[in-house]
């Protein structure tokens, strides 16, 4: 059975840094998970942590065990809900399509449930029906951003911190990380008229090819010594610890505008207590993005109708695949007529011509009435009355031995 353990909407971010799982304990945790479960999938970004799982371990067992497993602490149950079957099927298709999203439709989370996805397939964590399910979601959120021609309003954490940025007259920025978020942030930055961007990373050795002549590369300790002569900071790197504290910050000096997108955060909040420091975490950052909101949520209604209809092929596939047996001892039976009616026509017939003519006929006929048995017997599947059909087909099709 699919089900779905994941944060609750609305959940401070004190509280989601706490259920939060970096990208280097995914595969150890899902690899821990897969001891319990059949199929797994983590889904871990900024705003949200969610965890896809298929097996027969139902609600209260299933949940404690996975809050066993990441470590969580039993009492933050009551931030987190659970889902199963359609209504975590109909979560997925709407989280890609970014219904669920803090900022409504970002266009960043059908790339991180592709990696997601793409993460467990690489370790064998999915092979059947969450494989299919993540299959057609990320086709489904590819077609509702495409016919819904959302990409006319593109929005993320990323532009909404860079505008906001410019918007306040910063001309000397800071970017620290150059992951995912961070090189979003860092192309929006050099499109405004800037005079420096420094960007922080670890391995400055690493980043190779930006020529523009206003990029500085420079590592943490580096950056740590200019900080106070920004503009602004936008942080968002994957660290499980602060990366600016209280002691790197001078509580005199020129306005500071400071965004931590990091979940946990990068940030200490304790730095609030200077008053030349304008600090925003990933959930102020949301809210400052009401303008376009109203257009981008009409226009995702309007489209609704493409998760619909992608939800309900999935849950007709899994109910197909439900009587696959019935159907494959249905074909083999069949297969074993013929055989034997071909077997007494050639001890009857001398004629091998007559004999081939014969064959064929009889496989089309028994084919035909085989394909019609199918047929109605997943019609009567989708109805939710395949039981009677089943035990009929049975009587006529399969032979008891």
């Amino acid at each position: 059975m699919i089900q779905l353990l994941g944060i609750r909407k609305n959940i401070g971010v004190k509280i989601r840094e706490k259920l939060a799982i970096s990208q280097k304990k995914r595969e150890e945790y899902t690899k821990k998970l897969l001891e319990y479960f059949d199929e797994v999938v983590i889904l871990s970004t900024c705003n949200r942590t969610e965890i896809y799982f298929n097996g027969s371990l139902k609600e209260e067992e299933g949940l404690k065990k996975i809050f066993e497993i990441l470590g969580w602490d039993i009492e933050l149950k009551e931030a987190c809900f659970y889902l199963e079957e359609k209504g975590a099927v109909r979560h997925l298709m709407e989280v890609v399509c970014g219904f669920h999203s803090r900022i409504l439709g970002e266009d960043q989370i059908l790339g991180q449930i592709k990696e997601a996805y793409f993460s467990a397939c690489k370790i064998g964590a999915v092979k059947n029906e969450l494989q299919r399910l993540f299959q057609e979601a990320i086709t489904c959120g590819k077609k509702f951003r495409t016919e819904g021609k959302l990409y006319e309003i593109p929005v993320s954490s990323a532009s909404i911190a860079v505008n906001e940025a410019i918007n306040k007259g910063a001309k000397n920025i800071m970017v620290i990380g150059y992951g995912e978020v961070g090189k979003l942030v860092f192309k929006y930055a050099l499109s405004n008229n800037i005079n420096e961007l420094n960007l922080i990373v670890r391995n400055v050795e690493k980043i190779q090819g930006i020529e523009d002549k206003r990029v500085k590369v420079i590592n943490y300790q580096e950056g740590r010594k200019i900080i106070n002569d920004m503009d602004a900071v936008i942080s968002c790197t994957s660290a499980p610890h602060l990366i600016i504290e209280k002691e790197h910050i001078n509580e005199e000096g020129k306005k500071l505008i400071i965004f931590d997108l990091a979940l946990p955060r990068d940030i200490d909040e304790k730095i609030k207590d200077f008053k030349r420091i304008e600090l925003y975490d990933i959930d102020d950052i949301s809210s400052m993005d009401d303008e376009n909101k109203k257009i981008r949520k009409e226009r995702m209604e309007e489209f609704r109708s493409i998760i619909n209809k992608y939800i309900d092929d999935y849950l007709n596939w899994k109910s197909i695949k439900e009587i696959s047996p019935i159907i494959q001892k249905i074909k083999e039976n069949s297969n074993d007529i013929v055989e034997k009616r071909e077997t007494t026509l050639k001890n009857k017939c001398n004629d091998k011509k007559d004999i081939e003519i014969a064959n064929r006929l009889i496989k089309s006929t028994s084919d035909y009435y085989v394909n019609r048995a199918i047929e109605v017997l997943k019609e009567e599947k989708l109805k939710g009355q395949e039981e009677e059909c089943i035990r009929i087909l049975e009587k006529i099709f399969i032979k008891k031995n």
